[in-house]
């Protein structure tokens, strides 16, 4: 077979991906389906997968992920946004019904047999799989929404203050439990109550270009927060009770936690950057 020339191979241009939100969200979820499969992986090797549905989330997280992102070439290389529309709408629909069964599944967790703070931390947050919910959403929201409208970017910021006001709980209760033993660990409930209060503001009250580059700035400290929060983690572990680092990691402070602040503030620039393009139209 005669090969193509090579004037005639479809190429993407860069410019495509200048003001291009809707992109920019693709490769968001695409990414973050990655990050799942490890958080999977570590969270359920706890229990070494004692329950066969276990696999589930992470064969699907690495299975949406490559799906994902050859459906994002097509529509970048040959154009086919029909097909990347189908193909996202199916990995949307059954990412919340992932999500969905694993909250249900979460539910059967000691929490709701002992009611102690402890076992709502420890045993299997019931809350940890609306992480693919929301990611679900996030592509029929893409797909649904046109981009470049006001309606767009306020779902992607009503998105991002979701995240940050599970985070919010979460950090307060997976702190409470050893009674804030570390005036640090005040730090994320804090900058994550900030961030929900700028960003309900923003989607409530529509303020202008000023107060949306000051609720940049705040999501730009949730990025230094989560850092910060990822290195004393990591401190922690390194120096856990249990016998071997991989033993910490499961068991003791969540090395990955804590960058859930940077990227749902990455999710909160788009929703920004979208807002002020149809302010300025």
């Amino acid at each position: 077979m005669p090969s193509m020339p090579a004037s005639e191979i479809p190429v993407v241009s860069q410019n495509v991906w200048i003001g291009a939100e809707d992109l920019w969200l693709e490769v968001f979820v695409i990414f973050n389906f990655v990050c799942l499969s490890g958080d999977i992986a570590i969270a359920h090797s706890e229990n070494h997968f004692r329950n066969s549905a276990e696999y589930i989330p992470l064969c699907f997280s690495l299975l949406a992920a490559p799906v994902l992102l050859g459906g994002l070439v097509g529509r970048l290389r040959n154009h086919w946004q029909s097909v990347w529309k189908d193909i996202g709408y199916l990995v949307g629909w059954i990412s919340i019904a992932v999500g969905a069964a694993g909250v249900i599944y979460h539910l059967n967790s000691s929490f709701f047999y002992e009611r102690t703070l402890k076992s709502l931390t420890y045993a299997a947050p019931f809350a940890a799989p609306l992480s693919y919910m929301g990611l679900g959403c996030l592509l029929i929201m893409n797909r649904m929404i046109a981009r470049h409208t006001r309606e767009w970017s306020h779902w992607v910021l009503f998105f991002a203050l979701g995240g940050f006001g599970g985070n919010f709980v979460l950090s307060l209760s997976d702190h409470a439990v050893n009674g804030f033993y570390r005036w640090s660990e005040w730090i994320p409930v804090i900058s994550s109550g900030l961030a929900v209060g700028f960003l309900l503001v923003l989607l409530l009250l529509e303020e202008g270009r000023g107060f949306l580059w000051l609720t940049a700035g705040v999501l730009l400290v949730q990025i230094l927060v989560g850092g910060l929060g990822f290195l004393l983690h990591v401190e922690a572990d390194l120096h856990g009770p249990a016998g071997t680092l991989f033993e910490n990691l499961i068991s003791g402070a969540p090395p990955f936690a804590p960058l859930l602040l940077p990227n749902l503030s990455i999710l909160g620039f788009i929703g920004i950057l979208a807002t002020d393009r149809s302010i300025r139209k």
